[in-house]
């Protein structure tokens, strides 16, 4: 269920993305907020992190027995990130704008090849091991798989509001 899922949301960005000119994903609402190419390269960006950790988790027994935090548990429990804009971790701010429309397509074929290809190996691996989210505690692979698909749906949300001052 989890792949599935993910592959349907990831569809959605991939389909979402044809909509756009260059020029469309160049444009920033303010100064401080990021383009829709920006939300596409972060999601680019943070889907494969999490993607590493899942083959992390499928190739080790480390860190087991550790938790995630509660308000992770909420979200796990609930399918969902809190309808919120929330503060990432610092290196948010370093996110580039992407060089072309094709880099961005190629970017999320890519993750959808590499999310199967691990979607596969942890459900044959006898590993059960976990890694730790920087602000959430610690994740299984199935976690972490969880966690990059509602990070997606999260941020359709930010895709809707910049959608609506670009006028898509």
């Amino acid at each position: 269920m989890l792949i599935e899922d993910f592959n349907q949301t990831l569809d959605t960005w991939i389909k979402e993305l044809e909509k756009y000119s260059f020029t469309q994903l160049s444009v920033k609402p303010s100064p401080t907020s990021w383009s829709i190419g920006q939300v596409y390269m972060h999601l680019i960006g943070a889907t494969s992190y999490f993607i590493k950790q899942m083959q992390i988790c499928a190739s080790t027994n480390d860190h087991a027995e550790e938790e995630t935090s509660v308000n992770a548990k909420a979200m796990f429990l609930n399918n969902a990130f809190p309808d919120a804009i929330l503060e990432g971790p610092p290196s948010n701010a370093d996110t580039p704008p992407p060089v072309s429309k094709e880099q961005l397509t190629e970017g999320l074929n890519h993750l959808k090849d590499e999310i199967n290809k691990t979607a596969a190996l942890v459900s044959k691996s006898q590993y059960k091991g976990k890694t730790k989210h920087f602000g959430l505690g610690y994740f299984n692979a199935n976690e972490w798989m969880q966690f990059a698909e509602m990070h997606l749906r999260h941020h359709l949300r930010q895709k809707k509001r910049v959608d609506d001052y670009i006028k898509i």
